[in-house]
């Protein structure tokens, strides 16, 4: 990931925040063409290592010893319009801020039924904790859960490096970066204001 220093984030808590906020990552590998091989999926970051399933017809696993999680935080286009040096000599770009995070590493494939249950249950007790009523894994027959865990692999890759970016306008000075901010928190589009209130967090 091309990743200049301004835009560079190593501290493990705010790392560890994007990834548990993120929904649907991505699993990259190297294929045996040399072609990186992609699933889309959603994964889990827990004490040093991110946790997810794959459909056991996914022929990504087979081989699968190492690779990069992708956790995409939020984002949002940012208009030059936003920019109060805009007005003053209309040399501006329009550009996209964002908020990413790599975790690279070695990775185990798990077939064992329990640990595969635990990987899902892991998964659902997660995305369905904000729920009024959230669904367990417990809720559905312990038969009809045994048949399912038969048709996925579990994956769990060892981090050796967490690589994060936070691209919120710290290139820009503090009067287009607060115009920025201000124009994104004023969208319609919840994902703007999130990116807004990343920035405003940013600057603290």
């Amino acid at each position: 990931m091309y990743n200049p220093p301004a835009f560079r984030e190593d501290d493990p808590e705010i790392l560890a925040a994007i990834m548990a906020a993120s929904r649907l990552s991505l699993l990259v590998s190297n294929g045996a063409d040399g072609m990186p091989v992609i699933t889309h999926l959603p994964l889990q970051y827990r004490g040093g290592v991110v946790i997810g399933h794959l459909a056991r017809a996914n022929p990504h696993w087979h081989g699968l010893e190492r690779g990069v999680a992708v956790f995409q935080g939020v984002e949002a286009y940012v208009s030059p319009s936003s920019y109060p040096s805009k007005a003053e000599h209309h040399r501006v770009v329009p550009t996209w801020n964002y908020e990413a995070v790599h975790a690279h590493g070695p990775i185990e494939v798990v077939q064992d039924a329990a640990r595969l249950r635990e990987i899902v249950a892991g998964l659902t007790d997660a995305h369905e904790a904000k729920r009024k009523n959230p669904w367990s894994v417990d809720d559905a027959p312990a038969d009809f859960v045994a048949g399912q865990l038969k048709g996925i692999v579990g994956v769990v890759l060892r981090v050796e490096r967490l690589i994060g970016k936070r691209k919120l306008s710290q290139n820009r000075n503090e009067a287009d970066a607060a115009g920025t901010a201000a124009g994104l928190a004023a969208s319609p589009d919840a994902r703007d204001q999130a990116v807004a209130a990343a920035m405003r967090l940013a600057r603290r």
